[in-house]
């Protein structure tokens, strides 16, 4: 296991987890156990999603108001910019970049209210689930380089869809972002 591809940042936003997962490898390949239910509280991920991207790719930043995700990596490596934008929340406004690559599996569950942002620094694959079914109005987005978002990309100019990069910046999303509620 890459160490240094696993480390994480000293915290993370309140509901945001990340799962370091048991690769089994032999002659054949790897076998990785990459969902349980019991490694979850209780959000249940109705709609699954494969998403394979270029090296330079930046997708988001979106944050959603009502629907979870939960992602690997399979094949490649990203970072994970992601930014706590729930009012209220212990954890409002902390910043924090995660990565994950295929080598060393590890899931991610981002909660509603957390901005995020994926940025692939080779060719990748990744599987996503989200725990209510894709609808355009439960999705907001900003400007991936907007100072206010406090997000250190490590490319000042990725690779963005043209949605992405027409997006505003946070501060005409903020009033947007329900007030943070305690997870039961």
């Amino acid at each position: 296991m890459n160490s240094a591809a696993m480390a994480l940042p000293p915290d993370l936003p309140v509901g945001v987890s990340v799962n370091h997962l048991r690769m089994h490898r032999d002659e054949r390949g790897v076998f990785t156990e990459l969902f349980r239910e019991s490694w979850l509280d209780g959000a249940r991920f109705l709609q699954w999603n494969g998403v394979i991207s270029a090296a330079g790719v930046l997708r988001g930043v979106h944050v959603h108001l009502r629907h979870a995700d939960y992602l690997v990596v399979l094949q490649g490596r990203g970072l994970f910019g992601l930014r706590d934008l729930r009012p209220g929340s212990p954890t409002e406004g902390l910043v924090a970049m995660v990565e994950l690559e295929g080598n060393a599996q590890a899931t991610l569950r981002i909660p509603p209210g957390v901005a995020h942002g994926f940025y692939f620094l080779e060719p990748s694959l990744h599987v996503y689930a989200v725990s209510h079914y894709w609808d355009m109005a439960d999705e907001l987005g900003c400007r991936f380089d907007d100072p206010a978002l406090g997000i250190a990309w490590p490319n000042a100019l990725p690779m963005l869809s043209e949605r992405d990069r027409n997006l505003p910046p946070l501060a005409d999303i903020l009033p947007r972002i329900p007030a943070f509620a305690q997870p039961v």
